[in-house]
């Protein structure tokens, strides 16, 4: 339970948990080091020094009191003077001058003036009030003698160690500069883990930076690791497209004498039906490809958020679908977002091509959202059921109950390269139910650009 309650305040970074581990550790023996010598060490010494001191001023009351000093009258000062000074304790020139508190009094922050009023008062029991805070150099002490109330005033270094916090205050400067030195240290070993982490994040979102291993030889080899996989990695994609595109070269030539073949042929009811296989064929070989593909050869620009969906509507009202468009007051000019621009628009294409298919009202909406650029697609059709959201990711999944083969809908790899395109811009999709349309709702989000970056791309094509 005190895991979870301290868990949220405690820092999220390696570097930051590493300082806590490291200052912790010195706080808390600075506590009990500087705990053990205030109430122990620095206690016995004050008690010590105030004894002596205590021994001292007994021992001049005695003097006083064995001399004759007429009883209630005022004594001489230089007689008192004569048994004081010899010990380092002063009394005033003129008894009568002399204002003696009533009660005991310390600063607050004094923590060896509780001792050395108790040790006073244990070995003077003619004490009558003791004064810390008049004068912190001095002690004033009133004693009750054959003569009268006379004061006592005596250095305060006299019944305490001078200078007290000085070893305190070395043991945090040293203390600090330790700390100093060893944050050094680990930021030079915590450097190499960032970089990696970052080399990886940019992979991930389909970027390669320049890396190299270094710090320690564990971070070394992790780094090694990373380097070779992302290598193997890349020729796997390369070797792919390039496969692929030989395919799709290869299947495209038949396709076509089949083509030709067809337009030779009387159109009867056979030959419309042959026309629309080969479509499909077409249309399926080149979801194919761009799913394998995944436009690795386009380069990443800063994109202008609402001139892309500005541009994805216009296109679809020109192919005959009817979406409307809403964009938040939150998304203007300066919002931009770094992606292939091919991919993306492909990617949300995707969604509003499912959308206008299964529904007869559509709307794209573009809002911001926690530093993350949101394109909400939504309409009336049946939607998905919450059990099926997230297996209609697979690839050449379709959905038969709400996809009829008949009408040519693809080989169901639509919202495979969308959720594929979002992840490699390091965004998500997810599906859910509009509760303006009732239909689906598909939300793709990519990460807002924090800076608006020169020559943002604002083509339509």
């Amino acid at each position: 339970m005190m895991t979870r309650s301290i868990k949220p305040i405690l820092p999220r970074s390696l570097f930051g948990r590493s300082i806590l581990i490291l200052i912790v550790p010195i706080i808390l023996v600075q506590i009990v080091v500087g705990t053990i010598f205030v109430d122990r060490l620095f206690r016995d010494v004050t008690v010590q020094m105030t004894t002596f001191a205590a021994q001292e001023i007994d021992f001049v009351i005695g003097q006083i009191e064995g001399h004759e000093f007429g009883r209630g009258d005022s004594p001489d000062p230089l007689r008192l003077s004569a048994f004081a000074t010899p010990f380092g304790i002063s009394t005033p020139r003129n008894p009568s001058e002399g204002r003696c508190p009533s009660t005991d009094s310390k600063l607050l922050w004094d923590v060896t003036g509780r001792h050395v009023i108790d040790v006073l008062r244990q070995e003077i029991p003619a004490v009558q009030a003791v004064d810390l805070t008049s004068n912190k150099r001095e002690v004033r002490l009133c004693a009750s003698t054959s003569a009268g109330t006379i004061e006592f005033t005596v250095p305060r270094a006299k019944v305490s160690a001078r200078n007290p916090h000085q070893l305190l205050v070395a043991m945090v400067l040293a203390s600090l500069l330790f700390t100093a030195i060893s944050i050094l240290f680990l930021r030079n070993q915590i450097n190499p883990i960032t970089g990696l982490a970052r080399a990886a994040e940019s992979f991930g979102m389909g970027h390669s930076v320049p890396f190299r291993p270094r710090g320690a030889l564990e971070v070394r080899r992790a780094g090694s690791a990373f380097l070779t996989m992302r290598d193997r990695i890349e020729r796997h994609i390369e070797q792919r497209t390039i496969m692929l595109s030989g395919v799709s070269h290869d299947l495209r030539t038949p396709l076509t004498r089949i083509k030709l073949s067809l337009s030779l042929m009387p159109e009867d009811e056979e030959t419309r039906l042959i026309r629309r296989d080969v479509s499909e064929m077409e249309k399926t070989l080149d979801e194919f490809l761009a799913f394998a593909s995944d436009a690795a050869g386009e380069e990443v620009k800063p994109i202008i958020v609402k001139q892309l969906a500005i541009d994805l509507v216009g296109n679809r009202k020109r192919s005959g679908d009817d979406v409307d468009l809403r964009i938040m007051t939150s998304v203007d000019d300066q919002v931009v977002t770094n992606a292939r621009r091919a991919a993306l628009a492909r990617a949300i294409d995707n969604l509003l091509s499912n959308a206008c298919h299964h529904g007869s009202s559509v709307r794209l909406s573009v809002d911001v959202r926690n530093e993350m650029v949101a394109f909400i697609v939504e309409d009336d059709g049946p939607g998905i059921p919450p059990s099926q959201r997230q297996s209609v990711f697979l690839p050449f999944l379709r959905l038969d109950d709400a996809r009829n083969q008949d009408k040519g809908t693809g080989i169901g790899l639509g919202l495979t390269i969308s959720k594929d395109v979002a992840e490699a811009h390091g965004g998500t999709v997810e599906l859910g139910t509009s509760e303006n349309l009732g239909g689906l709702k598909a939300v793709l989000s990519v990460p807002r650009t924090p800076d608006i970056l020169p020559r943002a791309d604002q083509s339509s094509g």
